[in-house]
């Protein structure tokens, strides 16, 4: 008689960890190929721009990525590497006393869109992460602003830091913010592929 133990135990802890087939590797620990965090935006951007609402969606996604992003209500409306459009309504949820758009809803939208920019036209051999922020208010933000980033991304083989400007405007085309978000990029460590 033939008897397979398909699921591990519990374990004796209690901590709450699921049984999990056994005698199969699991999906986690099998090699894969790493994409990198910009091509998976971009893959997924291009594959919904094919959706009716494909903008949107995307918009919505990424704002359940990055919570406190999604809050805005931004919708991404042009990306490809090392250049991004993103678009804010004017709303209530993101007005401050001055009944204009909030200082930091806008350093928000100008830190994702170039953060959309940077992420798209890096490498997969290369990886980064914002350490530093500066933004000129020069104008009250009303009505819909439209961030745009191009970002010249810069041949990494050490570590270093690279500043990538951005800029908010208004309907009316005037500038109301002006960002420069530094990002700190290095050469991934060394990844298996699969």
């Amino acid at each position: 008689m033939r008897h397979e133990q398909t699921r591990a135990p519990v374990s004796a802890g209690g901590g709450g960890e699921a049984a999990r087939p056994i005698g199969k590797l699991a999906a986690s620990t099998m090699p894969r190929t790493y994409e990198s965090p910009g091509a998976l935006i971009l893959r997924n951007w291009r594959r919904l721009q094919s959706v009716p609402a494909g903008s949107w969606i995307f918009s919505r996604l990424v704002g359940r990525m990055v919570p406190y992003t999604g809050a805005l209500g931004s919708r991404v409306r042009e990306l490809r590497p090392g250049y991004a459009r993103v678009e804010l309504r004017d709303r209530r949820g993101i007005r401050s006393h001055l009944k204009s758009v909030h200082a930091v809803a806008l350093v928000n939208l100008g830190e994702f869109t170039g953060g959309l920019a940077v992420l798209t036209g890096l490498p997969p051999t290369v990886q980064g992460i914002v350490t530093g922020l500066k933004v000129e208010y020069t104008k009250k933000a009303r009505g819909k602003l439209v961030a745009e980033c191009n970002a010249d991304i810069p041949a990494v083989h050490g570590e270093m830091d690279h500043v990538v400007r951005a800029e908010i405007l208004d309907a009316g085309g005037d500038v109301v913010a002006k960002l420069a978000v530094t990002w700190h990029l290095r050469p991934c460590p060394s990844r298996e592929q699969g």
